[in-house]
């Protein structure tokens, strides 16, 4: 094993150690909301990760304790990257649920390649989300999405073709929209890179 692995791995542990400690209860709030918002029971966490359904409880309340490797697990259950549990590392106390520094945005699971989204909310805790969405040129959603949510986008840069249930829409920066519980796709039909800022009330990443 090489020196730079083993550099990588002692301080991923690290990592882990400090957020299992005094992070433990932002982590159990961080997992408890991020849980919630995918639409995954307890019950089905623990099954997919091979925990009991009181282990994982007790972390969401910050009473137990968890290894890099149940985060990994976790992690992959809840298609959200490792560094998800670490964005509390390096925030001052009181900036964590209030302020998001750019270099410290969340990353969140793609539903199709060339989307690259990221929470701009300091948590998933609240009636509402703000999500940052990068659509590459020629990223497409091919098959209709529903969400139980009211959405509204603002398009920053670029532009995108949106179908909204029957409705065929080509937008450009500056235009803004609203999705209210009805199927939806979209396309970057473009050759830049699209920019698209959303709220989402309730929170559904």
């Amino acid at each position: 094993m090489s020196t730079t692995t083993i550099q990588s791995n002692t301080a991923e542990a690290q990592r882990a150690e400090g957020a299992s400690g005094a992070a433990g209860a932002s982590l159990g709030r961080d997992l408890r909301a991020l849980r919630k918002t995918r639409g995954v029971t307890l019950a089905d966490l623990a099954l997919k990760v091979g925990r009991s359904v009181g282990y994982l409880s007790q972390v969401e309340r910050g009473l137990s304790e968890l290894s890099i490797g149940d985060l990994r697990k976790l992690a992959t259950a809840l298609d959200a990257p490792l560094s998800w549990f670490f964005v509390h590392e390096g925030v001052p106390a009181e900036e964590r649920g209030t302020v998001v520094r750019a270099s410290a945005r969340r990353a969140l699971g793609s539903v199709a390649d060339g989307l690259t989204e990221e929470l701009l909310s300091p948590d998933l805790g609240g009636t509402f989300e703000v999500i940052r969405s990068l659509f590459e040129p020629g990223a497409e959603l091919k098959d209709f999405a529903r969400r139980e949510s009211e959405e509204t986008g603002y398009l920053v840069s670029g532009e995108l073709e949106l179908w909204i249930g029957s409705q065929h829409f080509h937008l450009t920066a500056g235009d803004s929209f609203r999705i209210d519980r009805e199927p939806f796709r979209w396309r970057n039909p473009g050759r830049l890179r699209c920019e698209v800022v959303w709220v989402i009330a309730p929170p559904t990443y």
